[in-house]
């Protein structure tokens, strides 16, 4: 919204709002904002949610018993303090006329609203198990092929459809059709491994943090011919504008760290961790990155994947492979603190990013 008021620039007295051009400005303007949305609304958010919700989040009975006595009253729903900011702040720095901006903010919308009545049946249910996974899946499924689908729509005819392969130079392999099963499953699979993740206070936000400023560079750089011409990544026109759209998450993710840091007030639930997740992966999907999003997003998946080893295992050999999944919960069974595993996740999802960063050059 506040883009256009680039155009006041005939004067000389109106010249300050030439800066509302340039997208480096709008994405700090929209990380601050974006914050201080989160710094003004947060605290009433929560008592609210807590007079509401009463008991709090139930806690799952075959978790970690230290659960049930240090993390019982507590309110979920905490996804709703990255929301309000963040597309409060979306809409008032990104240009509107771009249609990748309205696909992300519909993924998240859509996202975000099924993990809200996921949180809500467990709060009004009295029960760990929310929704059934069946109506979960279909709902995740149907918003991701969507999103590819529109996705394509936007794209050059030469791009629209292909699959970028990472450490090859401008390698493309055009799959038509077929690319909106490939999106979905990025789009979907990355919603729920940032839910697999949000177990422990903080755990899921800063690694969300951490991918999300990692793809603000990799979207300005796709977006900039220029740049995308010297590292030979795929150009595609109109994505640098996702930066503000990231930009602005990070600033409602510090504003909600600032609440969850343990003790946490308050938990994410996933009315905040389908709709992080599902952005990062509608994000990967414009920029051409999505198998470098499995590397940047590297925590994420080995969470899900010691899901998936925990629970096949188990059917097959009756053997579980790791003392409780996700991985995380694993580690609290060995005798690891919380922050110890918190913070040693944090450094991985680091170094992962870095690891990631490092495909732009390595062509």
């Amino acid at each position: 919204m506040l883009y256009y008021l680039s155009l006041l620039t005939h004067t000389d007295q109106l010249a300050f709002f030439r800066l509302f051009k340039y997208l480096t400005f709008r994405s700090g303007a929209a990380v601050m904002t974006s914050l201080l949305i989160a710094f003004l609304i947060n605290p009433a958010l929560i008592a609210w949610l807590k007079v509401r919700q009463g008991k709090g989040q139930p806690i799952r009975v075959d978790g970690p018993a230290r659960h049930i006595v240090e993390k019982a009253g507590t309110p979920t729903m905490g996804g709703l303090l990255i929301l309000i900011p963040w597309i409060g702040s979306t809409l008032l720095w990104a240009s509107l006329s771009n249609r990748y901006v309205w696909i992300l903010l519909l993924v998240t919308g859509v996202f975000g609203l099924l993990g809200f009545l996921d949180d809500y049946y467990k709060v009004t249910k009295r029960t760990a198990d929310g929704l059934s996974g069946r109506t979960r899946l279909a709902v995740e499924f149907g918003a991701a092929f969507l999103a590819t689908w529109l996705i394509m729509q936007v794209e050059i005819p030469s791009l629209s459809g292909t699959l970028a392969i990472p450490f090859i130079k401008t390698a493309l392999l055009p799959l038509g059709l077929l690319f909106v099963l490939v999106g979905g499953f990025v789009i979907t699979g990355a919603a729920n491994a940032v839910n697999f993740t949000d177990g422990l206070d903080g755990l899921a936000i800063v690694p969300v943090m951490i991918a999300a400023a990692t793809f603000t560079l990799i979207v300005y750089l796709v977006g900039n011919e220029k740049f995308a011409a010297y590292l030979q990544i795929p150009y595609i026109d109109g994505s640098g504008e996702l930066a503000v759209f990231l930009a602005a998450l990070v600033g409602a993710g510090l504003g909600f760290l600032w609440y969850n840091a343990p003790p946490a007030a308050i938990f994410m639930g996933d009315t905040g961790s389908l709709p992080l997740g599902g952005a990062l992966g509608a994000v990967a999907v414009v920029a051409k990155h999505e198998i470098v999003l499995a590397i940047v997003g590297g925590l994420f998946v080995l969470e899900t994947v010691s899901v998936v080893v925990q629970v096949v295992s188990f059917k097959l050999t009756g053997k579980r492979v790791f003392r409780m999944a996700p991985i995380h919960h694993h580690y609290e069974q060995l005798g690891w603190t919380e922050p110890t595993i918190v913070i040693r996740f944090w450094i991985v999802a680091v170094v992962l990013a870095l690891a990631g960063l490092a495909t732009l050059k390595l062509r």
